[in-house]
């Protein structure tokens, strides 16, 4: 069960998804859901690849709140997990709202986890944790999108507080440890030249499969159409690519490309509504 951590109204919510192959496709296995958190399956199923969303009907978070997710693929498995909108965190009046993420990926598995960006507000405090255990022969490619303030709608971010960690364990092995942290004045912070120059959205899309390094030059190509400011490194079955830009749509918009042809796949239908 469920509990409140305080006396304040609490969102919480977890998800736990599990998919075996049989009969020549990827089924669901294992579906769970508490609280806020849920997932759907739109059909048809393009290209016979499950296509999980993930939905907050809290529509948002705040201090204290917590969701849990749980991905895990059997050997041969393919999916794509996304949500259906952009997880708006909104002002903490102390504690930080905390996602947990845990990705499970068997032998020759391959996942897309392409949830829609997370849009922090002024005050708030986000701590994300994402952990990812693989075979060596699997696939995951993961983007995510942090955006500080809509523009568009006039909000920005002068102060708050975000850790959002990365660790990724490859037949046990950790591979790939990242942390991106930030606390107090943000709007100072994001300023300076030496980080993001000013720059509002930013996004990391990791690519990690036995043909991640021979893509390298073939990502770097579509950056070089990319108006956001990009850069990508690849080394022992990894690639990363790091952006950022003042527009968040540019920014999406200049992944996308990227998206279809590591993937080759369609992007999900909740990216183009």
């Amino acid at each position: 069960m469920l509990q409140a951590r305080s006396w304040l109204p609490r969102t919480e919510g977890s998800v736990r998804l599990g998919f075996v192959r049989g009969g020549g496709q990827t089924r669901i296995a294992a579906l769970r859901q508490e609280g806020a958190a849920r997932v759907r399956f739109p059909r048809p199923v393009a290209d016979g690849i499950p296509e999980a969303v993930l939905l907050n009907t809290a529509g948002g978070l705040t201090g204290g709140d917590r969701i849990d997710i749980s991905v895990a693929l059997a050997p041969q498995c393919e999916a794509t997990v996304t949500s259906a909108a952009a997880e708006k965190v909104y002002r903490s009046l102390g504690e930080a709202a905390a996602i947990g993420v845990e990705l499970q990926l068997g032998e020759s598995a391959s996942l897309c986890w392409l949830p829609q960006p997370t849009i922090l507000f002024n005050s708030s405090k986000l701590d994300r944790r994402t952990s990812v255990h693989m075979a060596a022969g699997a696939r995951l490619l993961a983007v995510e999108v942090l955006i500080y303030g809509r523009a568009a709608m006039g909000e920005a971010v002068s102060r708050g507080s975000i850790r959002d960690a990365w660790r990724v364990r490859r037949d046990g092995r950790l591979v790939l440890a990242d942390t991106t942290r930030v606390s107090g004045a943000v709007a100072d912070v994001l300023d300076r030249g030496a980080t993001l120059d000013g720059a509002r959205a930013t996004a990391m899309l990791l690519y990690i499969a036995p043909d991640a390094e021979a893509r390298l030059d073939e990502v770097r190509v579509l950056l070089g159409h990319a108006s956001s400011t990009a850069g990508a490194s690849s080394w022992d079955g990894i690639l990363l690519v790091r952006a950022a830009a003042r527009d968040a749509r540019q920014l999406q918009h200049d992944l996308q490309p990227i998206v279809v042809r590591l993937s080759g796949r369609s992007l999900p239908r909740v990216w183009q509504c």
